[in-house]
């Protein structure tokens, strides 16, 4: 029994797919503006990614951009944050794109013409405003950026038994440079 279900971790483990390398970040930017922080982010695909996506494959990237309060005996505290999923899909034989972007609150389904404007508007977020700055003490922040691609959705169950199969395409994380902001109370 254990033979063959180390067998099976040893398979599954060569045959699984290998990451992407050249998934990156672009920035993060995070600055503040009149009393909110804004930020500014991006990801470069990598080839491989990208003719999936030439190919018909849609793929489906979350974005989460939080806000972490640096402390220097304790672990960074998590202050704030926002999950952004975008959906990318082409279809070659129709020569259409569509990608829709989903923040929690607002759903937007958009339809391109240029797989590479397509691109362009889905894995840029520019702009988005984070938090207040009133609403934080006196400390040094940062932003960091973390984001992911969705090889597959297993069952919670199934996920625990089979620890070894990747769930995620590719998974990276940026930080910003230190902000220093608040105000004492």
């Amino acid at each position: 029994m254990t033979k063959t279900i180390l067998s099976l971790a040893l398979f599954f483990l060569l045959v699984q797919p290998a990451a992407a390398l050249g998934a990156d970040i672009v920035g993060p930017d995070a600055r503040v503006v009149n009393t909110e922080i804004l930020v500014s982010a991006g990801l470069s695909l990598d080839e491989k990614n990208l003719t999936d996506l030439k190919n018909g494959i849609s793929k489906e990237i979350t974005f989460y951009i939080d806000l972490f309060r640096v402390w220097k005996a304790w672990p960074d505290e998590f202050i704030a944050g926002k999950k952004i999923v975008q959906t990318l899909k082409s279809d070659p034989i129709k020569k259409e794109h569509v990608a829709t972007s989903l923040d929690g609150s607002t759903f937007i389904e958009k339809r391109f013409k240029s797989f590479d404007s397509m691109i362009s508007w889905a894995l840029n977020i520019k702009d988005l405003r984070l938090t207040h700055v009133r609403e934080l003490q006196q400390s040094e922040y940062f932003v960091r950026v973390t984001v992911e691609s969705r090889l597959r959705k297993l069952p919670p169950v199934l996920g625990y038994l089979l620890f070894f199969v990747p769930e995620n395409d590719f998974k990276v994380i940026k930080d910003s440079p230190a902000l220093p902001m608040g105000s004492e109370k």
